[in-house]
Parts: structure tokens; sequence; C-alpha cells
């Protein structure tokens, strides 16, 4: 995800619908989906719509057929199958949605949503310096990263390291020649892997030896449909080894309408993580009201509440390489996540005023002509370029050391991860930053010093190691911590071949697994989440919104007014509008649109 500044007027969106996921302006708790759909799904039967809508339908294992010939008998048309995780994406009629759940065979109905990118412009700030990398570091030889964005244009900053291109935007995921439309793509993968050839190494990507794979599933407005995200991420993950990927990139996503359980998205993600894939997703871009400035809580965008997923927020570093003046971008998404209330994001990353390749024929070069370097770069920010640095880091690591599970990754990154403060010197709490600021060197260090081969439950470092890094001459301390689930735990969790950096354990889903001495703080259960004036909901009515929030015993900060609804009024943008009444029955809303 990308965020917005004044300035900079722009048609693209977070979403292409308005999401009715708000609290009630009398302070009760949201409404209930409707068994098996999600929350667009269940506002739209309840309010009697009669319009035919793309959806996608999970089912029991082996109930696809059966699905199909329901459909099939009722004349709807099937779009796609989606066997990774026993879906359908079809079209059905409002009306028949309810009935269509009732079927033993069907798990939940979500709707197929407008996965979207947005840009602006910033002023540059360093890259390889800000993440301790000296010249003569790792350069992501051997590793190769799956790009799921709108495409790529060819260019001498990839010398001939692509390879493969597919595009999903019109089904089947055709291999074709590159291209990109939009542009977002190819300035994340120029972050990921450019090799700064065109700006004298100015303008070098975090691992610029690492090879690329590029599944475009955006148009040339940066756009698409979440069902066609899931067919380019089941492709990777059915032909990983054939691909030979390492890494997933997702620098998109759509508002949280369900579960992670019932979230087919989610659910693809989670798929690819079990085979082996490292997955890593941004935040999203809505931390902060853009009519007062007031930060927000629980913005992330799915599927960055994937469970298993690399979540990754925006940090801004001023143009410097030192990290003592680093601030989270007010704009990148805090958790909790909707409905699960998990800790994210993960952690933090570079991802203001970057500057990485253009794609010149592209929407964002043609149209925003002030968001260009030069003739061969833009500049932009936002958790998407932030989820790009830290893809290019994990090609880094897995460079150090390929065995590593994504379990592993992601503990060695929030292991190492450098704490960020606020203007007052105060840490910012872990549902913003998650456990800090990305550490490339400190985690490639960890990386290289990690035997595989030990037992597991024995101690698997080869080498003592000191828990901090020098950055711009200054000596940074390590966060030497993670959060799993919802604890958030410290100590030496990564020295040891524990059992949950297998592969076959999804992170934060096993529940007998606890970490550290913290274990006290716990989110999502027990009846012990607080929002607002000591309103306490059951777990399963666990989003309430008011003044504040409590995690644990700790006030983290402010939320916006007294309710929230993420998304757009597509009929006329310039209406929509943040923390009044939008008028659906019961409900209040706050609508993100540009300023």
């Amino acid at each position: 995800m990308i965020s917005k500044t004044p300035g900079l007027r722009s048609t693209f969106i977070f979403v292409a619908a308005l999401v009715l996921l708000a609290t009630a302006a009398n302070g009760q708790p949201p409404q209930r989906l409707i068994s098996k759909l999600d929350a667009r799904l269940s506002s739209s039967v309840r309010a009697g719509h009669s319009d035919t809508r793309r959806v996608i339908i999970r089912t029991t294992s082996g109930g696809i057929p059966r699905l199909a010939e329901a459909l099939k008998s009722n004349r709807r048309f099937v779009r796609r199958t989606h066997s990774t995780i026993n879906a359908l994406t079809a079209h059905v009629p409002v009306s028949e949605l309810e009935s269509l759940s009732r079927l033993p065979f069907v798990e939940s109905i979500s709707e197929d949503a407008i996965v979207s990118a947005e840009q602006t412009s910033s002023e540059a700030s360093t890259l390889r310096g800000t993440l301790g990398l000296p010249v003569q570091s790792p350069t992501g030889y051997g590793v190769r990263v799956a790009i799921i964005d709108s495409g790529l244009e060819d260019g001498p900053e990839f010398a001939d390291r692509i390879d493969g291109f597919y595009d999903f935007t019109n089904g089947g995921g055709k291999s074709t020649s590159p291209s990109d439309g939009y542009g977002h793509g190819t300035h994340v993968a120029g972050l990921i892997a450019g090799n700064g050839v065109l700006s004298n190494q100015r303008y070098r990507g975090v691992a610029p030896k690492a090879r690329l794979v590029v599944l475009k599933v955006l148009d040339e407005n940066g756009q698409g449909y979440t069902s066609d995200v899931i067919d380019a991420i089941e492709f990777v993950t059915r032909y990983k080894s054939r691909l030979g990927i390492d890494i997933i990139n997702l620098s998109l996503g759509h508002p949280i309408l369900e579960p992670a359980a019932t979230d087919p998205l989610v659910q693809a993600v989670e798929a690819a993580v079990r085979a082996g894939i490292v997955v890593v997703a941004a935040a999203g871009n809505v931390g902060v009201s853009p009519s007062t400035g007031e930060p927000g809580y629980a913005g992330i965008l799915s599927p960055g509440n994937a469970p298993s997923a690399i979540t990754v927020g925006s940090a801004r570093t001023f143009n410097t390489n030192l990290r003592s003046d680093d601030r989270v971008a007010d704009y990148s998404s805090r958790g909790p996540t909707w409905y699960d209330a998990r800790a994210k994001p993960d952690l933090v990353a570079p991802g203001d005023g970057l500057v990485a390749a253009a794609a010149k024929s592209s929407t964002l070069y043609v149209n925003h002509p002030t968001l260009r370097v030069d003739d061969n770069y833009l500049r932009l920010n936002g958790t998407s370029m932030a989820t790009a640095v830290v893809s290019g880091t994990v090609a880094l690591i897995l460079q150090a050391n390929q065995a590593l599970t994504p379990n592993a990754v992601k503990a060695i990154l929030q292991f190492t991860a450098l704490p960020v403060r606020d203007d007052q010197g105060a840490r910012y709490d872990v549902l913003t930053q998650g456990t800090g600021s990305v550490n490339a060197a400190g985690a490639i260090e960890v990386a290289a010093h990690i035997d595989p081969k030990k037992a597991v439950s024995s101690w698997w470092l080869t080498t003592t190691l000191d828990p901090w890094t020098v950055i711009g001459g200054q000596a940074t301390s390590w966060s030497e911590s993670i959060v799993w689930r919802d604890a958030v735990s410290s100590g030496p969790v990564v020295a040891v071949n524990e059992p949950a950096w297998a592969d076959n354990i999804v992170w934060g889903s096993n529940d007998n697994i606890v970490w550290g001495s913290n274990d006290n703080i716990v989110w999502g259960s027990n009846d012990n989440i607080v929002w607002g004036s000591n309103i306490v909901w059951a777990s399963d009515d666990n989003i309430v919104w008011g003044s504040n929030i409590v995690w644990g015993n700790t006030l983290l900060g402010s939320v916006y007014g007294s309710s929230i609804t993420w998304g757009m009024a597509v009929d006329d943008p310039s209406q929509t509008v943040w923390g009044t009444l939008d008028g659906s029955a019961g409900s209040a809303g706050l609508v993100l649109t540009s300023p």
C-alpha cells in the first residue's frame, strides 16, 4: 500500500465500494455476520439488494464438484477454480447468497473484493545505508522473488533477471512479455532487486542480484480482483519447485471483511507459507485520519491479517542513515486485526520517499510528472515500499542461509528489529511498530550463524552474537523479542531450534506454544478486549470503537470517533467523509479518500 499526502489529487482508491464494518453510533458492537457471509455481503443481504455479485465460495474438502453442479443447475457463471483453498469464484445474485450459504458443503462466501495500490511523492531517503548494509554485503544471489502486483516494465535495472512474467488480469495466468500499465510493480521490483545501473548505484535495490518472477494482477489504474491475486498465489505455490520461488511480495490489499479463518485471500497466503514460501504483505495506509491527523488503530488490510505473513508497516528515515531520528509514518496501518484481534504489523521498514525504477509508459509516470526523479526513476512512499524493502531483506537472509523456514525468517526479522521511538522518546507500542524497524545487517548476521541441522529443542546458534548493530556510526540495540499470536516474548527465543520454526506450524496458530514471561498480554480471548470507556465485549464481538484502546494493561492511544468503516463511496469520491454518519441503517462510518 502507498499513502497519500496533500498536493497530489488522485483517482486511485483502496477499494471500489463502501465496506460496512461499522460499530453503531450508539456504542453497540457491529452487527454479526450472517452465517458464512462476509461483512459486505451480510450488509447487502440485510438491505435486500437484488444485484448480482462476484463472490468467492469456499467449500469443505471435495466440495468443489458439488458446488459447481449446484451453480450450473441455477445457471450461475463460474469464473475461477481455486483448488488450494477449495473455492470457486462465481457470479451470484445477492438474493440467493443466504440460501447458498446453507448448503452443507459451503464453508464461507466472500465478496471478490477489489485490491489496489496508490502513490505519492516525498523526499528521497537512503536505503541500503539505513539498513546497515555495506557495499560488499550479500546481494540476494540465488534467491527468487515472486512479485504479485501491476507487472514490470523490463529494462537495464533488471538485467536479464526476469525469469517469468504471467498476466492474471484476464484470467488464466498467461505467459507473456513483461509490461506494467500502472507502474507500481516496477517500482516495487526496483526496491527489491534493481541494480542501480542507471543511477551509478545510487538507487540500488536491497537485493540487486535476486531473480524475479512477476505475476500481473492489477490494471493500469492499480486495481484488480481478489480472485486474480488468489490465482497468482496458487500458481506460485503449485509450481514453487519448478519456478524456484522463495518469497512472495504482496504490496496490495483490501479491507478485512471476515475472520482470517474464512478470508480466501488469507487462506491462499497460509497455504503458500505451509509450502515453504516466505510471504511478505503490506499493512496498509489507513493509520491516520486525513481530516484530523489523529492516529487510529485496527486499520490492517487483508492479506496483512494472515497469521503467517510477515506484515510490514512504514517508517520515515528523514533521509539519514541514523536510526535515532526514525519515526513510524502516521499513515502506516496499526493493529489489531479486525475480527481476530491479532497483533499486527510484525515490523516496520523504511517506506517514505524511496526512489526506484520507473515504468515509462505507465499511468504513474505519464500522468504524475511530480513523482519523477529523472527520466528513469520515481519517488513513492507507503507500506507497499516498506514491504518491498523487507522482501529484499528476506532475499539477503536466505542467501546467507537457504535452509531457514518461513517461520524462522520471521522470527529473525522480529528479533533483530530496531525499536522505533516517538518524538517524546517513548517506544511505539507493538500494534504500531511490531517489534521495531527492519535491521537487514543484524538479520543476516543471525541467519548466517544458525545451523538448521541441529536437533529440535537444541541450541542452533554457532557463535555468540552481540545484540546490537552499528548504523550511521551509532550502535542500536535489537528488540530481542517476537510476537506470537497475542503474546510479546523476549529472551533468546531464536537461539534454539524450536518446533515452532518447522514448516508445518503456522505462525501464531498453535495456542499450546507459550513464549517468554509476558504471557499476561493477551488479545482476543476471555472477554478481555477493552475498547473505549471500559466497554468489554466477548471475544466474537471484539471490535468496539471508542476514545482509546487498551491492549493488555497498556493504554495505546486514540481511535477515530466512535466507529469506523473502511472504503470509499465510488459514485462520488468528493463526497466521501471521515468520521460522520454515512446514512446506512444504524451505522456511522469513517471512509477513506484522497485529501
